[in-house]
């Protein structure tokens, strides 16, 4: 039997208070009330329509994610980590995150959902600046964020990432560092630290705003990076800062190429069978046709074998995101290929001095090759093998 790789599950919940004009996730502004105990219902059908040979395998983390899951009430949440501890194997370790928005917490408090199950919290926060948060669309303002914080450390929460992002509309160099001050004098375990792209199907896409140039962006990101380094937190992967210990153990696994079994409308699946091939699901997008198809008894998401050829690009994609990269023997132990399957992209990214060098015992990113990280993961595409006449 090939070794399995670790096993996550991934919960999609679609629906937010607004759609921000940024945001391309599946999510869906609302529209009247929310169909909780119908969209609960499918989610348990979803769930036990996954083969029990992925079922029965441990579940590292839960994570539960949107859309704004927070608008479902704890009960909802709670019944449905109950039906995960009864058909799957969820270990009482098992790191289980909400995402939260802080302009959506009313319908339960803190405390509902910690004696639901939920040890880690991940805050919507984006910026501390009013005026930043009415550019990007945002419903909730910096009180509101800070009264969720102040709340779901009262209710015992002692794992809370917050989500800020950079490169804003307008947004000066200072004002991104004052996110991050304002950030750190919370003393949360987590901060991730996005830059605002302009993302396809988005109102900002098709009307951008006026946006940072590419140099002030560069000058946000690294004076931010700095005062998070001083203050002790770790740049563990791209955009991922955390104090030592306190990575999302849900995704690391999906940037070390683990395993993933997602429900819910437009999740995205990963898994490996017990021979070794490698298999991704889609649901439906739709909140409405995913029910349907769940209701129906037709199966939420097929799993679709992925190519071999595909796999190396998979997985260095998602590792080299990680600043300390992955031991050399986890690319055979999760893709089931010779290291010699990365070629010729591995011997360009040694040569141009974009990886360390192998003797290291890592497939981590040089210092050169975390500044010019697209330039590398793109060596190893298969069309780039196929163009240098490689496997």
């Amino acid at each position: 039997m090939v070794p399995m790789p670790p096993l996550s599950l991934y919960v999609h919940f679609p629906w937010c208070v607004a759609k921000c004009p940024y945001c391309d996730f599946n999510s869906h502004a609302l529209r009247g009330e929310l169909p909780a105990e119908q969209y609960l219902a499918a989610l348990q059908q979803d769930l036990r329509s996954w083969p029990a040979e992925f079922r029965e395998r441990p579940l590292q983390s839960v994570f539960l994610g949107g859309g704004t899951p927070s608008l479902f009430a704890p009960d909802v949440l709670a019944r449905l980590l109950e039906l995960i501890a009864r058909v799957c194997s969820l270990p009482a370790d098992a790191e289980i995150t909400l995402e939260a928005n802080p302009g959506a917490l009313e319908h339960g408090a803190f405390a509902g959902y910690v004696a639901a199950g939920i040890n880690r919290l991940s805050l919507g926060v984006q910026s501390f600046d009013d005026d930043r948060l009415q550019a990007l669309g945002r419903i909730h303002s910096s009180a509101d964020a800070l009264r969720a914080f102040a709340a779901a450390r009262a209710a015992g929460i002692d794992n809370i990432n917050l989500d800020l992002m950079y490169a804003l509309p307008d947004q000066p160099v200072d004002g991104a560092v004052a996110d991050i001050e304002r950030a750190l004098s919370l003393a949360p375990e987590h901060i991730s630290h996005y830059h605002l792209t302009l993302e396809p199907n988005t109102v900002f896409y098709s009307r951008p705003p006026a946006l940072p140039s590419a140099d002030l962006a560069w000058s946000m990101q690294a004076a931010c990076a700095q005062r998070l380094s001083a203050a002790g937190f770790l740049n563990y992967e791209v955009s991922a800062w955390a104090q030592p210990e306190r990575a999302c153990r849900h995704n690391l696994n999906y940037w070390r190429y683990g395993d993933y079994m997602a429900i819910g409308a437009g999740a995205h699946a990963k898994v490996t069978a017990r021979d070794g091939q490698v298999f991704r699901s889609a649901r439906a997008a739709h909140p409405r046709e995913y029910q349907r198809r769940v209701a129906a008894g037709v199966a939420a998401g097929d799993l679709q074998l992925v190519a071999t050829a595909d796999r190396p690009f998979e997985f260095m994609l998602n590792a080299l995101r990680l600043r300390d990269g992955v031991p050399l023997a986890a690319y055979a132990a999760y893709t089931g290929l010779a290291i010699e399957s990365l070629e010729p992209g591995l011997s360009a990214a040694l040569q141009a001095g974009l990886l360390d060098p192998l003797s290291s015992g890592r497939l981590r990113a040089s210092d050169r090759g975390w500044r010019f990280l697209d330039d590398l993961q793109v060596l190893f595409l298969p069309s780039a093998a196929a163009a240098a006449g490689g496997p």
